[in-house]
């Protein structure tokens, strides 16, 4: 599958590897109002096909992209020497691969959909999106652990539904000590997998009867200097 990535360009998203969609050009337009100098180091936590990685690349930055799946990684890497881009992939667990390194500026789009089962299959497409019965099953552990690789002064971006709740990510950012807040909102339509889920949503009152979007919101938490 390709898809036009964040600058209009395309990746190669084959499956099991989530391909850009509206939440990733969300999170694209808030990594283009970041200031990065000149060899700024970005992390991109959950990199899927790497279209936020490349777009951070294009404007010069020193860019480590990271994934858990195999498929992603090598989807991130050929679409990096497509774009003719200096792009280092990892696959690990979130933060794992680059322990011990501080970025200037983090960007993630996790996986968050709500979803009946507690844990995704690890060899399904669903591992793009499927993120526990609460949908923060990697989002917990991203807002706990992404103060250690901020430099000071260093930001995190991360999108996601406010199914899956907002107030929750604030606070955990919170606590870790960076201070956080919501800088961009968007309602987009349901696309199959939440239309799919819409009764067991309703079932667990995350969605009223009559509801056909979603709220996506990027989240901007800072390290203070």
């Amino acid at each position: 599958m390709t898809r036009n990535d964040s600058r209009g360009g395309r990746v190669l998203a084959p499956w099991t590897v989530y391909a850009p969609q509206h939440d990733t050009l969300l999170l694209a337009r808030a990594l283009e109002r970041e200031h990065l100098p000149p060899g700024a180091a970005v992390l991109d936590v959950g990199t899927g096909s790497g279209a936020l990685a490349l777009a951070a690349a294009r404007r010069g930055a020193r860019v480590t992209a990271v994934d858990m799946t195999h498929r992603a990684v090598l989807a991130t890497r050929l679409n990096a020497r497509l774009a003719r881009l200096p792009v280092e992939v990892l696959r690990g667990d979130l933060f794992a691969p680059v322990g011990g390194r501080r970025f200037d500026l983090i960007v993630s789009n996790p996986p968050y959909v709500p979803g009946p089962g507690t844990t995704p299959r690890r060899h399904h497409a669903s591992v793009a999106w499927d993120a526990g019965v609460d949908g923060r099953l990697l989002l917990n552990r991203i807002c706990h652990s992404a103060h250690t690789s901020l430099r000071p002064g260093g930001v995190l971006l991360i999108v996601h539904s406010t199914l899956c709740g907002t107030g929750p990510t604030l606070a955990a950012l919170e606590r870790s000590g960076l201070r956080a807040q919501v800088i961009d909102r968007r309602q987009v339509p349901f696309g199959p997998v939440l239309r799919s889920r819409q009764a067991w949503l309703r079932d667990r009152e995350l969605i009223d009867a009559r509801a056909e979007n979603e709220e996506l919101v990027i989240i901007r938490a800072e390290r203070s200097r």
